[in-house]
């Protein structure tokens, strides 16, 4: 997919950010919050990448991905599939919100970002290559803010699978060149914007393969996933979304959605994260 650069970078900025679209309602049976993964699986990295001294490995090229992966077959689909982060090793707390672009998707929920900033709260915001070119002026804006990281949420807002798996009725890439797509378009576009690659990757739907995973490390990202699902695509009411942030424990990572003005988000997140701090909770970048 060729983005236009005309919308993002016509400002030219040197620093903007990404976004994504809300998934639909999750089921019923499904739970707020996802379970952990195995402790060689689920904590990041403790060692920063600045602090190594060998520049790392250029990202894989299309080709090259396709060649690797063509044969291989997938033994896993879901929220917490290998190579899938949902928590930190540390006590700290990580908020991440998605933006997801596209029809229903692209506005901006600016009451939520002016109580991140009200609270002085970090937050990691994975936003979707539509919702940069929706919003130019709000990508510039967010970018500049060191409060915020920026990361990739997907070119096309796709659940991420080299065999066309679907999720809440979005059908999925459908091999690996098409997952190649998917990160390598807003990934290429972020490293301009932002004059750097992003480090982390949420996929739509946050769904995965474990073939999927193995190429978006190739591609020099980390998939994060969560453990605290506070909004449920910005459809959850103020009371459901209290009751997930009360879940929140150190090193988890919760999950909500910033492109849904007209739902509870932000009025949940004003009401949960002033008790959180005054309990001790950290908040902290992913990075």
């Amino acid at each position: 997919m060729r983005l236009s650069r005309r919308a993002v970078l016509a400002a030219g900025a040197a620093g903007i950010l990404s976004a994504c679209t809300p998934p639909p309602r999750p089921r019923s049976a499904e739970p707020t919050t996802a379970p952990s993964l195995s402790p060689d699986s689920s904590t990041v990295p403790t060692t920063p990448a600045a602090a190594s001294t060998t520049p790392p490995p250029a990202p894989a090229t299309r080709a090259a991905v396709v060649s690797r992966y063509r044969a291989a077959r997938p033994t896993q689909f879901g929220l917490t599939v290998p190579g899938v982060i949902n928590r930190l090793p540390s006590s700290g707390v990580a908020l991440t919100f998605d933006a997801c672009g596209g029809p229903g998707g692209a506005q901006y929920d600016h009451a939520l970002i002016k109580t991140l900033r009200d609270l002085r709260t970090p937050a990691t915001l994975f936003l979707n290559a539509r919702w940069i070119e929706a919003n130019p002026a709000a990508f510039r804006d967010l970018a500049a803010d060191p409060l915020f990281d920026i990361a990739n949420h997907g070119t096309r807002h796709l659940p991420l699978s080299v065999a066309g798996r679907s999720a809440y009725g979005i059908a999925g890439t459908r091999d690996p060149g098409e997952v190649y797509d998917e990160i390598a378009g807003n990934h290429d576009l972020l490293t301009q914007a932002l004059g750097r690659p992003p480090a982390f990757f949420r996929s739509g739907t946050a769904h995965y393969d474990d073939v999927a995973t193995k190429i978006v490390a190739e591609l020099g990202e980390q998939v994060i996933g969560f453990d605290v699902n506070a909004d449920s695509g910005a459809r959850a009411s103020l009371p459901q979304i209290s009751r997930a942030m009360a879940g929140v424990r150190p090193g988890s990572i919760v999950i909500a959605h910033m492109n849904r003005p007209d739902g509870a988000t932000a009025k949940g997140m004003a009401a949960a994260l002033p008790p959180l701090v005054a309990a001790g909770t950290q908040f902290t970048h992913l990075r």
